[in-house]
């Protein structure tokens, strides 16, 4: 499937969806391998280390530091991977609303990961996103 590229009808036809859980952000050594028991949401290395984002439960269970408790938000529509403005405009909202993001880019998706207190606020800024276009 061919991603979508233009803004408003990404705007208009995302349908946020969050997931069960909590995820967190922790850091290995550059020469350590990932634990066999976790199974990471997400890896990217960087030259201080790999960071894995992963749950809360996992990561206690391992022993792991981790900051930035939160909770994921998928934006369920087909975004091209070189769509022009889509996550600016979703973290402009967000940030007006006081809301922090990690916002990561996946092949099929968009998601965000959102402080668990802010969750259902960030949800809200979202739908009404989508919402107003709509009207």
């Amino acid at each position: 499937m061919t991603g979508e590229r233009d803004l408003d009808a990404l705007l208009s036809n995302m349908k946020p969806e969050i997931l069960d859980g909590i995820f967190v952000f922790c850091t290995l050594a550059p020469s350590a391998s990932i634990p066999a028991t976790i199974s990471p949401m997400l890896t990217f290395r960087e030259r201080e280390g790999t960071t894995l984002v992963i749950a809360r439960e996992e990561a206690e269970a391992a022993g792991l530091r981790y900051e930035f408790a939160s909770r994921l938000i998928t934006l369920a529509v087909y975004s091209s991977l070189d769509a022009v403005g889509f996550l600016a405009a979703i973290t402009a909202h967000l940030a007006a609303a006081g809301i922090s993001v990690n916002a990561v880019s996946a092949f099929h998706h968009d998601h965000l990961f959102v402080p668990v207190d802010k969750a259902d606020e960030a949800m809200a800024v979202l739908q009404n996103i989508s919402g107003a276009r709509h009207s």
